[in-house]
C-alpha cells in the first residue's frame, strides 16, 4: 500500500491530462479491488461488446488495429494501454471503471434473457435519429422504471 501512495502522489501531481485522471481512477480501484488479469480485462469487453451486438471487425476498426488483436486482448494474450482501454470503454458504451469493479455476469456462455432484451432495446435506441426523440423515450423508461 505505501509504493500505491507514492503511486497516487505522482498522478496527483499530472491531474492536468485525461491520461492522468484515467490513471488515478484505475489506482483508486486497484487499491480496494483485485487486479484483473489480462484475460478477466478481456472477457469483460467480450461480455459487453457481445452484450451491444458490436462484431470484432467493428471493434477493430474503431481502435484501428486488427480484429485478430481483438481476439488477442479478449483472450488475454495481450494486454491494453491506458489509452486502448479509454477508446474501448468509449466504444462499448462503458465508463473505464467497468473494467475494473465486480460483474456479476461477465463470462455466462450464454447471455440471459435479461441481456438479451437489453440488446434489443439499444439496437432499436441507436436508430432513434433526433435527440428530443431519444430524450423522449429516456424519459418513458424512466417514469416505467418507477415502482
Amino acid at each position: 500500500m505505501h509504493s500505491m501512495g507514492k503511486n497516487i502522489n505522482k498522478v496527483l501531481q499530472s491531474m492536468d491530462s485525461i491520461y492522468g485522471i484515467t490513471l488515478f481512477a484505475i489506482l483508486l480501484l486497484m487499491e480496494t479491488a483485485k487486479i484483473l488479469s489480462s484475460k478477466e480485462m478481456g472477457e469483460k469487453i467480450k461480455f459487453r461488446r457481445q452484450e451491444i451486438g458490436m462484431s470484432q471487425e467493428r471493434l477493430a476498426e474503431i481502435l484501428d488495429v486488427s480484429y485478430q488483436q481483438i481476439q488477442r486482448y479478449e483472450n488475454g494474450r495481450n494486454r491494453l494501454n491506458v489509452e486502448n482501454i479509454q477508446v474501448i470503454a468509449h466504444a462499448l458504451g462503458v465508463p473505464i471503471t467497468f473494467f475494473f469493479g465486480p460483474s456479476s455476469h461477465y463470462g455466462d456462455s450464454e447471455p440471459s434473457h435479461e441481456v438479451n432484451e437489453v440488446r434489443t432495446l439499444l439496437r432499436y435506441f441507436e436508430k432513434i435519429p433526433g435527440k428530443a426523440q431519444r430524450q423522449l423515450v429516456i424519459g418513458v423508461a424512466r417514469v416505467a422504471a418507477k415502482p
